[in-house]
Formats: C-alpha cells, structure tokens, sequence
C-alpha cells in the first residue's frame, strides 16, 4: 500500500518541549501544594492539558485557581520557555522535508492550538503542514484516536494510509487505534515501556529515519492516487 499522509506530532519530537513542560508543571503546581518534584520525566506525557491538571487535582485538590485558570497559566508559561530555551531537535527539519516529498504532511498534537500556533511560529515551521489539529478539539485526547482520524479526514486522506510519527506511549497507542503505521521516537527513561513495541519502527533519533525505511515499507503511489490534488484547496489554517 502506498504512502498517502504523514502526521507529525510536536512535543519531545520536533521540539524539545518536554522538559518544559515538566518545568512549568513543577512551578505552577508546586505553588499550588502538589508535590511533583525535580524528576524530568513526566508521567502524564502525551495527554492533553486539561487531563493533566485533572489528573493532579484529583490527587492533591488544591484552593483558588480553577482549573481552566491552572490550564492558562501553564500554556502560558510553556510558550515563554519554549521561546526563551527551547530547541528544535535533532533531525526534525529533516524528517518533516522527507515525509514531504511522499506527500501532505500535518501535524497532530496534544497541545491546544494556540500553543501549536505560537511554537510553530517561533521555529518558523508553520508552513511546513498542510494542516493543523490539537487535541483540544476532540471529546479525548491522546490515546484516543481522534486527532489522528481528523488529521487523516481533513486530507482525504484513509487513516490505513497514513504514517505517524510520535514520541509517547499514548501517541503510539492512538496511532496503531487508527490502524496507521507508526515511527517512534522514544526518550532513553521511556524506550521500555511496552507500548513502543507497538510501533512499526522505533529510533533513537529523528536523525537515524531514512528514505530507504518508506521506500521499502511502502509502495510508490500511483499517478491517479495523490492526496495533495484531492486535497489542493484545504489552507490548514482552520480545524
């Protein structure tokens, strides 16, 4: 079968956001009582921020700020680091400039799309994506499907038609729940978690995908087959 569209998620993939994140949590939920500690991984990785602050106030409810304001003040804080340290990382240009020579590639994130927008716009990466889709648009996030069926909807594309490359455990299981073809790109602390056997691939870096891997697991599409003229007059600025 051959290759249609490619779905990139965001976070700890193109960018080197997770750490971030879990520097934002630390501060805005420690000063709210909730004792997450100086540990860079996150255990919440992959879900939408609205679950994880629901998350932590079910364990340590805290007084004052609701919920929606906590989700305010950590998008907040997460665009200034990232516009402040963050980085792009290693290979991603590259692989969103490979997947794009097989056809449309879009991004499928977790992150609300105003954050999506401000770090895209930061790297100078929005132009890159035929389109846009966040989790927050969905009734679940990650590892529920639906960002990625979105995705594929939006390009005309069959979800069993489209590769997705990610690096959370609930990324992969959302992927493989679409019956897409999954590339994962694990940190080191979570490369053991079984989900990632999942996967169809699994690197350790971005840089180490190469063509030969979709030259050889996917068929060259035919002439009459291409999801960029099905798809030609979608702008990717509206979900």
């Amino acid at each position: 079968m051959s290759l249609a569209a490619t779905l990139f998620d965001m976070d700890g993939l193109l960018i080197d956001s997770e750490i971030l994140w879990h520097e934002a949590e630390v501060e805005i939920f420690g000063a709210l009582g909730v004792p997450l500690g100086s540990a860079q991984d996150r255990s919440t990785k992959g879900l939408f921020v609205a679950e994880v602050v629901e998350y932590w106030f079910g364990r340590y409810p805290w007084s004052g700020p609701t919920k929606s304001q906590v989700v305010d003040q950590l998008l907040m804080r997460v665009g200034d680091l990232v516009e402040s340290t963050g980085r792009l990382l290693p290979g991603a240009t590259r692989a969103i400039d490979l997947a794009s020579r097989r056809g449309p590639v879009a991004l499928a994130s977790s992150t609300p799309m105003a954050l999506i927008e401000r770090c895209l716009a930061h790297f100078e990466l929005r132009d890159r994506f035929v389109s846009l889709h966040s989790a927050e648009f969905e009734p679940y996030g990650k590892p529920h499907p639906g960002v990625f069926l979105s995705a594929a909807a939006s390009l005309g594309v069959a979800p069993d038609r489209c590769l997705v490359v990610e690096d959370s455990a609930a990324g992969v299981v959302a992927a493989k729940s679409a019956r897409m073809t999954v590339v994962a790109v694990p940190t080191p602390s979570d490369c053991q978690m079984a989900a990632f056997g999942l996967a169809d691939l699994v690197l350790a870096s971005l840089e180490a995908w190469d063509d030969e891997w979709l030259a050889a697991r996917f068929a060259p599409a035919r002439r009459d087959d291409d999801p960029l003229r099905v798809r030609r007059e979608y702008d990717g600025r509206t979900h």
